[in-house]
């Protein structure tokens, strides 16, 4: 959860970080941030001190009252007690402004390593007795593996983590090159039927289906 006020920064952080393939909620209603985070119950956030109404030190409190989740601190401010006052709120960690972007994304790396010890299902998507495993990038069907390309994994990856639900070809797209224009439209249905057949050859039949005009979808 991303909770920057300045709206230029705001696109630029959570840009960067949907590149490195990280989900992220941007806040735009600085009066209910508790309230947001309780609906969307992010494992990071990234807060801003400098915030219209209440300022992230006050945030930093009322979320560290109902949970440990990691947080980031990002200031303009650089003095030593603005520093010591976000680590003894509770913040973990104090990026200044400006920053460099492959810093903080290594910190946020960092800190969910730190922070999160996953297990073994946490490693894999399964639905219908296929297994993603996304540590290597392979599939897994009754005993037989295979191994994906970048492409493959991204979209079978997107696929699974929306179980039931369609997803556009502009997604996927959005995806695969983020914001790279003039990609042939063919391209995505290469990478979709490589990897329909490297199901099937694990012997998984009809795993995603078209619905024509609106995308793909993994029932």
């Amino acid at each position: 959860m991303l909770i920057e006020d300045d709206a230029d920064i705001r696109g630029i952080v959570a840009g960067t970080l949907r590149k490195w393939q990280y989900e992220v909620v941007e806040l735009a209603d600085f009066g209910h941030v508790l309230g947001e985070f309780e609906t969307h119950r992010p494992h990071l956030i990234l807060l801003d001190i400098n915030l219209p109404v209440f300022d992230g030190f006050y945030w930093c409190r009322q979320i560290r009252a109902v949970s440990n989740v990691p947080i980031i601190f990002l200031s303009s401010r650089n003095q030593n007690m603005d520093i010591v006052m976000a680590i003894n709120m509770g913040g973990d960690d104090f990026v200044q402004k400006p920053f460099d972007l492959e810093i903080l994304v290594a910190k946020v790396t960092a800190l969910l390593r730190r922070n999160y010890t996953y297990q073994e299902e946490s490693l894999q998507l399964r639905h219908r007795g296929l297994q993603l495993n996304l540590a290597n990038s392979t599939a897994d069907y009754d005993g037989r593996s295979s191994e994906l390309s970048r492409n493959e994994f991204i979209i079978l990856g997107v696929l699974m983590r929306k179980t039931g639900i369609i997803v556009s070809r502009e997604d996927l797209m959005q995806a695969l090159w983020h914001d790279e224009q003039f990609i042939d439209d063919n391209t995505l249905t290469v990478n979709v039927n490589r990897l329909r057949r490297k199901i099937a050859d694990l012997g998984l039949d009809s795993f995603i289906a078209t619905r024509k005009g609106m995308g793909y979808i993994v029932e």
